[in-house]
């Protein structure tokens, strides 16, 4: 136990230090990575409460991918952040003042919160049969929500298909791949012999 309650702690204090290096640091790169060691850390917590396959998808969809994605953007990107924060200033009363509303409904939130009466902290129930909580969690979505599980992969796909049709446009000066052009050339559109006389060069 006394192992446990060290690594939550350390765990803990790293996430809540890598979300506030998130929204402290200057270099939005340095922001992009220590939202990804924000991530890793809230994946230990998980794998402390049982929950692998949550800190699994943790690590690989939003490590793997929304992150990097992040970082890759963040660093194409022709941003010139100083002309950005040149404004920050007069935003700063009214952003302050929205920041001190939700501090004090966290507080009130925290404050009048309490346990129902009568009940008591309890351990997770194990799950039957002795399968992991991965495999429970295969067998739920695969027998009574697959049909919801077979949507939600249709509507990923068509939003995928949707951006890449919105985004794939011709422009002037870019020279693009035709398939199917290449595919119907022949020979002689590309290929032409000539008879060199000799002496007179190429």
């Amino acid at each position: 136990m006394i192992v446990q309650t060290l690594a939550f702690y350390l765990f803990a204090g790293l996430t809540v230090a890598s979300a506030f290096m998130v929204i402290a640091a200057r270099n939005p790169v340095h922001s992009v990575l220590f939202l990804i060691l924000a991530f890793v850390n809230a994946a230990g917590l998980f794998v402390l409460l049982g929950a692998e396959f949550l800190a699994m998808m943790l690590v690989v969809v939003y490590v793997g991918a929304v992150a990097v994605l992040f970082l890759f953007v963040v660093m194409m990107l022709d941003i010139n952040f100083a002309e950005l924060r040149q404004g920050v200033l007069q935003y700063l009363p009214i952003g302050g003042l929205v920041g001190l509303i939700l501090l004090v409904e966290l507080v009130f939130v925290v404050g009048v919160w309490v346990a129902a009466p009568g009940t008591t902290p309890v351990a997770p129930v194990p799950l039957e049969g002795g399968i992991s909580n991965t495999e429970a969690l295969g067998r739920l979505l695969f027998t009574k929500y697959v049909y919801f599980f077979q949507a939600a992969g249709m509507i990923l796909l068509v939003a995928m298909i949707g951006a890449i049709v919105l985004t794939l446009r011709s422009r002037e000066g870019v020279r693009r791949q035709s398939i199917s052009e290449q595919n119907a050339r022949q020979r002689r559109d590309t290929l032409e012999i000539r008879k060199v006389q000799s002496g007179t060069g190429g």
